[in-house]
């Protein structure tokens, strides 16, 4: 039998400013939408539940397009540098960490940005074996394509200066040609190695803590590429399986599969969109390039502040094209960071040469800096852009000097690519931003930092209405993932996933998402959180 949702404002989201009075769900399904006395008449003998939204704003549910789910997680249960000021303050953050950390554990911290530090350089090896001596140190960059480690970790992982760069990374030195213990894109690969295996425990404690903050947030999934990174593909599946199959922490799971995992999936029988309602699989996951932060993004000129270099090739063209055709052999489409204009040009071209079939869609991850001609040969393909608004105040205004003002026209360019007829779906990147949805709505609307007083507004001719950036999160990351006929809009037959906030962030002055929050989230007619007393 089933539930009736009314007394709010019900946007659909099928066009800008279409609303309803009420919703009849059942099921797990939207089974009607309209007239609230109609719906009550109709199926006044099926209504066994009614939900009074009490004047909320209800939404079709909000989904991360682009995230890492267990690192979300991990966030959640490890140091936590992310919101750090200074290279004392982290400092002083690891310190605290060994007194209740056994000699000879790893520490381990996530998410230091040295752009937010009042010290702009980044921390070396030396730094952090003057505070931990006796314990392996791994911090990792907020990009995820740096990593700083002290002596006792290169001593686990057997690297020093004789050890050779990997093919897509970069072991640092400092003048004197010795380690600073910055490790950069596949360079780290030769860390994680040191570390001590990672339990399904673990990762399923991870798992419970990212979803659970999910709901509270108002997410009711996300697609999310995990499944590499933690020393089994198996395991790791699993890890998914138990917590939102087996023990009903209900959330929509799009699992994209690292191309260095595939062959494991595919031995155990896994095709695209293949599991479950709630874990599912999606596209066959490529590294092309690295970060700006770093200077590992593949740029096709050299870094304004640093001209020695343009990034990391992460890839051949062959390799790319390799790789590509693969992923059409298993009946794969591919998802692809790139957020390097070269990189972007990279990948372009292998899906040229290898096109997708059987109307698959590929998926270009961030891209965040692109020139006129790859926008218009993207057109030509079956492509998504997997953006990621909160990029915006994070890398502005500093990435303009990193780049250079002369190569910004296309770059996080969101306007235009909607304009140009773009298909783009809204994420995070979590843990890399914060995954919280209206942090992202809020950028794309007004591309300012939050509480700026200055109130700067970076590319003002790229900012979003209210209803493009909400529509980034509910159907953009629907169409993304091929769920673009029962999912991201509350209509007939489409899941019952829904988002309810306390504010109309379609209607209200810009800065005022900042202070909305999530009233009710709903995955598969299940009210999974609620602020109601």
């Amino acid at each position: 039998m089933g539930i009736l949702w009314f007394n709010g404002t019900i946007y659909t989201m099928r066009k800008e400013n279409e609303t309803v009075e009420a919703v009849f769900t059942e099921d797990g399904l939207i089974k009607e939408v309209g007239n609230l006395h109609d719906i009550e008449n109709k199926y006044k003998q099926r209504i066994t539940k009614r939900i009074d939204l009490k004047e909320n704003v209800m939404f079709p549910g909000f989904v991360d397009s682009h995230m890492h789910l267990i690192g979300h997680g991990e966030t959640l249960i490890r140091l936590d540098l992310s919101n750090m000021k200074s290279k004392a303050e982290v400092l002083s953050a690891i310190r605290a960490r060994v007194e209740t950390t056994p000699e000879g554990s790893w520490i381990i911290g996530e998410g230091w940005n040295e752009n937010l530090w009042e010290d702009a350089e980044v921390l070396t090896k030396s730094e952090i074996d003057e505070m931990v001596p006796h314990h392996p140190v791994l911090l990792k960059r907020v990009c995820r394509h740096a990593m700083v480690v002290n002596s006792v970790a290169l001593e686990k992982a057997n690297l020093n200066e004789n050890t050779v760069n990997p093919i897509g990374g970069l072991i640092e030195k400092d003048k004197e040609g010795k380690l600073n213990g910055v490790l950069k894109d596949k360079a780290q690969d030769l860390m994680i190695a040191a570390l001590p295996e990672i339990s399904q425990v673990y990762l399923e404690n991870a798992l419970r803590n990212a979803i659970q903050n999910c709901w509270k947030l108002g997410l009711v999934g996300g697609h999310t590429e995990d499944l590499s990174y933690y020393g089994n593909f198996n395991k790791t599946y699993q890890a998914f399986i138990n917590v939102i199959e087996e023990e009903k922490y209900k959330f929509r799971a799009h699992l994209l599969v690292h191309h260095e995992v595939i062959e494991d999936w595919k031995t155990e029988g896994h095709s695209f969109l293949s599991g479950t309602p709630f874990v599912e699989f999606g596209a066959m996951k490529i590294f092309a390039d690295g970060a700006l932060g770093g200077r590992t993004a593949l740029l096709s000129h050299p870094y304004a502040d640093d001209p020695t270099t343009h990034g990391v090739e992460i890839h051949s063209q062959e390799k790319l094209h390799e790789l590509v055709e693969k992923a059409r052999s298993y009946g794969l489409p591919i998802a692809v960071h790139t957020i390097g204009d070269l990189a972007f040009e990279y990948v372009l071209h292998s899906v040229k040469k290898h096109p997708t079939v059987d109307s698959k869609r590929d998926r270009f991850i961030h891209a965040q800096l692109l020139r006129k001609d790859l926008i218009e040969e993207m057109k030509k393909h079956p492509i998504v852009l997997d953006i990621q608004p909160r990029f915006v105040p994070s890398d502005f205004p500093w990435v303009i000097d990193r780049v250079g003002q002369e190569n910004m026209t296309y770059n996080y360019a969101w306007k235009t690519l909607l304009e140009e007829g773009i298909h783009c779906a809204g994420g995070s990147d979590a843990p890399i931003e914060p995954v919280d949805p209206l942090l992202g709505i809020h950028a794309a609307v007004t591309r300012t930092k939050p509480f700026d007083l200055e109130k700067t507004v970076y590319q003002p001719e790229q900012c979003l209405s209210p209803f493009e950036a909400v529509s980034l999160f509910t159907k953009g990351s629907a169409y993304a993932c091929h769920h673009e006929n029962d999912r991201g809009l509350i209509d007939v037959n489409f899941t019952a996933d829904f988002t309810v906030l306390n504010k109309d962030i379609l209607t209200i002055q810009p800065d005022e998402i900042l202070s909305t929050e999530v009233y009710m989230t709903v995955i598969n007619e299940e009210i999974v959180f609620t602020t109601k007393k």
